[in-house]
């Protein structure tokens, strides 16, 4: 057994995330309760356990043992009718980007259009 596995319990059978699991595991075990019941991790002063962190990496530990999830089957051109072809902003939310009316007095982006930028070939 090599030094990063010695005194780390054994994976169970039913864990199908390896990599989540050994993380939670290495989470609880750094959030165990001390000798006050408070947790013994220094980033945790002062708090009661359980802590945070701990039961967050319960949630690890059982989300690391769910059955994997599978992405629902569809066509891969599913709704493509509906997309905007010359939009290059396909998939990104639009209300983010301030209209024109929208910008300072003092910005030259108000009143100018703005500049197509083209590749230097």
């Amino acid at each position: 057994m090599s030094e990063s596995t010695a005194g780390r319990p054994e994976r169970p059978a039913e864990v199908t995330d390896p990599l989540l699991w050994r993380l939670a595991t290495a989470v609880a075990e750094a959030h165990e309760a001390d000798e006050d019941g408070a947790c013994r991790n220094p980033s945790c002063v002062g708090a009661a356990w359980p802590c945070a962190a701990w039961t967050s990496a319960q949630e690890g530990l059982r989300a690391a043992q769910a059955a994997p999830r599978t992405a629902p089957e569809s066509s891969a051109d599913e709704g493509a009718d509906d997309l905007d072809r010359d939009d290059p902003l396909i998939g990104w939310p639009t209300n983010l980007l301030p209209s024109p009316g929208d910008m300072p007095p003092h910005s030259p982006a108000r009143d100018e259009a703005p500049e197509a930028v083209t590749s230097a070939a």
